[in-house]
């Protein structure tokens, strides 16, 4: 699995470590849902400390995609949760 900390790097983490992975993504999606900023900045830093721990830079030179992107440490929550939940584009009414 790779993982992008946006405005860092992608990490490369063996298959073992996507459930925790998962548990921190959902920890950190239940704080962006709350609107509770103290949330957010704990979940945030959780995950994104477990995935420079456990996971292997990929060397710039690599070019792979990312199946996961996590918010950079210093998005703020208003920001993330644009990001995640972007509001849906306005449609004309049809007649």
């Amino acid at each position: 699995m790779i993982v992008r900390i946006m405005t860092e790097d992608q990490y490369r983490l063996a298959d073992e470590q996507l459930p925790e992975v998962q548990r921190l993504d959902d920890d950190l999606e239940k704080a962006v849902d709350s609107g509770d900023d103290e949330s957010f900045r704990a979940a945030l830093g959780q995950l994104i400390a477990f995935v420079r721990a456990h996971g292997e830079a990929v060397a710039i030179e690599e070019v792979v995609p990312s199946d996961l992107m996590i918010p950079a440490p210093d998005m703020s929550l208003a920001e993330a949760k644009s990001r995640l939940h972007p509001e849906p584009a306005v449609r004309p009414a049809t007649e």
